[in-house]
């Protein structure tokens, strides 16, 4: 392997780089919007406002494209569970579906998808919410 392969393998994004570049997107731009993120599972009070919102018919999550919007939520609630019950982030950069599949390992050994749960959330509405999922993930890592 030369210099230039490895110039290249180092310079590929990585899932890790991109969910501090989603979160750090998400907390700019909902502040601005007025839904105040601040790093806590109290904010997920907030995400859950937003879904009630934004998913109604000219709503931002409404737009047929959420992807990249569920990426950044799901991205600031693992940010939130790193920071806050002391979470490790497992990603794995060659699965193809790796955006969908990052989760955080809690210290009691469980495993939360905050991507996914996004995702539930934006299908299943309030049955789902996010504040709910980030005090059973408080409550466990508590134990």
């Amino acid at each position: 392997m030369g210099l230039l392969d490895r110039l290249r393998r180092e310079e590929r994004p990585t899932l890790l780089g991109d969910i501090s570049k989603a979160e750090a997107w998400l907390v700019q731009n909902m502040n601005a919007a007025g839904y105040p993120l601040d790093g806590t599972i109290e904010s997920f009070r907030e995400l859950d406002r937003f879904f009630d919102e934004q998913s109604r018919p000219g709503g931002l999550l409404a737009d047929g494209k959420p992807g990249s919007k569920l990426f950044a939520v799901g991205s600031y609630m693992g940010q939130v569970f790193v920071r806050r019950l002391g979470g490790v982030w497992e990603t794995d950069d060659s699965d193809p579906a790796g955006e969908v599949n990052i989760a955080v390992r809690l210290p009691d050994g469980s495993l939360v998808w905050p991507v996914q749960r996004a995702m539930k959330r934006l299908r299943n509405g309030a049955e789902d919410g996010l504040y709910v999922y980030g005090r059973f993930a408080k409550e466990r890592s508590a134990q």
